[in-house]
């Protein structure tokens, strides 16, 4: 058996990720909206795990897996909202 010949590879321009566009841009109300919208969705998951806890139940596996999701999802909407991405300068 003889080994196949390596296929040629494609030449890509290298981009830094600071000279990339942003997903949103410059659309402050895009990023409001969907930002906003996952921050709640994520006070919603925390409550709901909050209040099984609060009605006596015991806190389960699946109620702090229902928490970390619910912080991450908050934590998701900050980042879309504040687009932290290029935003640090190196100092010298």
């Amino acid at each position: 058996m003889s080994n196949p010949s390596p296929l040629p590879e494609k030449s890509s321009p290298v981009t830094s990720q600071a000279t990339e566009k942003a997903l949103f841009g410059d659309c402050w109300s895009c990023r409001i909206l969907s930002g906003g919208g996952l921050l709640a969705s994520g006070g919603y998951v925390g409550m709901q795990a909050q209040r099984v806890m609060r009605l006596g139940g015991p806190a389960s596996m699946g109620t702090v897996a229902q928490l970390m999701f619910a912080a991450g999802l908050a934590a998701w909407g900050l980042v879309v909202i504040f687009d932290p991405v290029g935003k640090k300068t190196k100092t010298p």
